[in-house]
């Protein structure tokens, strides 16, 4: 596709200008029209060495996964047909679902070489998000005329949720500092743990610990190690309804509560543990109970491009099935977002799941709803909306009540607080030997 340049758009101006006076002074007539003819000759040989002229290439340069909402760069690498520099006004045709920094620019390359230039995107969606084409005017020789062309290919990226807390996590677990992002480390005593070792008896372990035959052959006091249990299995049951959909900050509850999973998945790994995951409440995705390495990747192969239904939870359906496909008894995950009318089909979930499974109940506590509760009351219409708040928020309290009456461990927590707070739990759970 070709189009006037400002450069030819100046100079007809000037010509149809020119036409003015002439039309005041008819001997300049002549002069108009040779005019006239040699920018008409010149624009027609420009534009037929256009057509005719080497296209520069480009080349694009991103990860082939990204972090939803993290900064990435993406390059591009432009390269000049010998023998004649590019001035190029460049535009990447990315996503519409990923936001953009220094993009639309400007690219001169010299003759025969190649340069780089870059820009930044944030992905604002998971799932498989495609590029378009690199999208570039290119000017002729005379400059008389720009031809958009289209340069590099079409290319496909997945966004996964944001593994950062999985990364921080790995740094200082090797450091032994995971109390900086919040995470309790709490030392097991007691009976009910796997052997692990044999070490010197220290000031403050349970004479419970010592052992005896190590004792007299070492001639000195010789204590059993203990560690948790391993070879366990933690199920995610991950709700994707359309009250997952709910936004407090950038994310949605259902990005915070698959952040969460991931999370918690990792650190049940790295305990020896299994971990399964299935969803409910939309399209269903199942991921069997495994330790391997591969197990994470698995994860976010199976879920990173799903996104909540309009659909509502069937709770009893998706404990049917986990009943079915899981026998070893387990920690079930249930991350969700409660309302009361949901006792028709949660309570008989939660009955069924507890006669074999522990069961953790995680709940998405809206921030919304607790700053329209805390907020002073001035005048009619803010008083029924603190009403409103107060009874929403008392019959989610009962309703929660009846959940913890089933068996069920429950949790209220808001968005943001929810990855640690299911890791705390679960060290927890497993360091009392729950599980």
């Amino acid at each position: 596709m070709l189009i006037p340049s400002p450069r030819l758009l100046i100079a007809t101006t000037l010509w149809l200008a020119f036409a003015l006076a002439a039309s005041v002074w008819p001997e300049w007539m002549g002069s108009w029209l040779n005019l006239g003819a040699v920018l008409a000759f010149l624009a027609g040989f420009d534009l037929y060495s256009a057509w005719r002229q080497a296209l520069p290439r480009a080349e694009r340069h991103v990860a082939g996964s990204l972090a939803l909402g993290v900064r990435a760069p993406v390059r591009l690498r432009f390269t000049a047909p010998p023998g004649r520099p590019a001035a190029l006004e460049v535009f990447d045709h990315h996503p519409p679902q990923a936001s953009a920094e220094g993009m639309p620019a400007r690219v001169v390359v010299r003759a025969g070489e190649w340069t780089e230039g870059s820009y930044w995107l944030t992905p604002l969606q998971r799932g498989a998000l495609n590029f378009g084409h690199v999208v570039a005017r290119v000017n002729s020789p005379w400059r008389l005329w720009q031809r958009r062309v289209k340069l590099a290919q079409p290319q496909l990226v997945r966004v996964y949720p944001n593994f950062a807390a999985v990364t921080k996590y790995t740094l200082l677990a090797t450091d032994h500092r995971l109390s900086q992002i919040g995470i309790l480390q709490r030392r097991r005593r007691g009976e009910g743990m796997e052997f692990d070792s044999l070490r010197e008896y220290r000031q403050g372990d349970s004479l419970r610990r010592i052992d005896w035959k190590a004792t007299a052959r070492a001639d000195k006091i010789i204590a059993r190690d203990y560690r948790d249990e391993r070879d366990q299995q933690v199920m995610f049951l991950l709700d994707c309804s359309r009250r997952m959909n709910a936004k407090d900050d950038a994310l949605t509850h259902f990005d915070h509560a698959m952040n969460a999973t991931l999370l918690l998945a990792y650190v049940a790994l790295a305990q020896g543990d299994a971990v399964g995951l299935a969803t409910f409440g939309g399209e269903v995705r199942r991921v069997a109970p495994r330790k391997s390495g591969g197990t994470l990747n698995q994860l976010l192969n199976t879920v990173y491009d799903l996104q909540p239904s309009l659909a509502v939870p069937d709770y009893y359906s998706a404990a049917l099935d986990l009943l079915q496909r899981v026998r070893k008894r387990a920690l079930v995950v249930i991350v969700s977002n409660l309302r009361d009318e949901d006792d028709s089909t949660l309570l008989p979930a939660i009955k069924l799941l507890t006669d074999r499974h522990l069961v953790l109940f995680a709940n998405l506590r809206e921030m919304v709803v607790d700053a329209v509760a805390e907020e002073p009351v001035r005048g009619l219409s803010s008083a029924l909306t603190y009403a409103a708040a107060i009874d929403y928020l008392a019959r989610r309290r009962r309703a929660f009540q009846r959940l913890t009456g089933c068996g069920a461990i429950a949790m209220d927590v808001t968005p943001d607080k929810l990855a640690l707070a299911l890791v705390n739990q679960y060290l927890g759970l497993k360091s009392s030997g729950q599980l």
